[in-house]
């Protein structure tokens, strides 16, 4: 995030400088720093995820680097979460409740199978910030899951997973039919 301020308030600064060049005066985009104080911070207990645990915050922090409106951090200890991780020997899973709630389920089946333990730990929490599966898919689409195939190690949401969850953290976009169902279990 702080390259993105950085960068952030280069914009705003080259805005102001060109419109008064110009001879017409615009409104500055809001500074970065701005966005970032204003993300919504969601939670996360880990502690059943067992051997998943340093996946599991991988995959949040590939989260908060990609976007800036959401902010998922570990619950401290006793404070109830907005998302629980836990491990079983099922299917990579995620059920959400609301926006931002939910519990996931890192399956050891897709483990065993091959598939990247960080890939799906991100791919589930894209669920729980409000993102639909896209299958099949290609490997530069994290919420295409699956169907990338073991090979794909990507973990990253692409330009427009990221637009979304900008969107519904932001409040710039509403959801629509295409994204992930709330208060539903979705089995990738």
């Amino acid at each position: 995030m702080h390259i993105r301020q950085v960068t952030g308030g280069l914009v705003a600064a080259l805005a102001v400088t060109f419109s008064l060049m110009s001879g017409q005066a615009t409104a500055a985009p809001a500074p970065a720093q701005d966005i970032a104080a204003a993300a919504r911070v969601v939670t996360y207990d880990a502690s059943g995820s067992a051997e998943f645990r340093s996946a599991v915050d991988r995959g949040a922090a590939i989260w908060n680097e990609s976007v800036n409106a959401v902010e998922l951090v570990p619950s401290a200890a006793g404070q109830r979460a907005n998302i629980r991780v836990l491990a079983d020997n099922g299917w990579p899973r995620a059920q959400t409740t609301s926006l931002g709630n939910g519990t996931v389920w890192i399956g050891r089946q897709a483990v065993i199978e091959g598939h990247n333990t960080i890939r799906i730990s991100s791919h589930e929490l894209g669920h729980i910030l409000g993102l639909p599966d896209i299958k099949p898919g290609p490997c530069t689409s994290l919420m295409s899951g699956s169907t990338a195939g073991t090979s794909c190690t990507n973990a990253y949401p692409n330009a427009a997973e990221k637009s979304a969850v900008e969107g519904y953290f932001g409040g710039a976009l509403t959801r629509t039919s295409g994204d992930a169902p709330l208060n539903t279990l979705i089995v990738d």
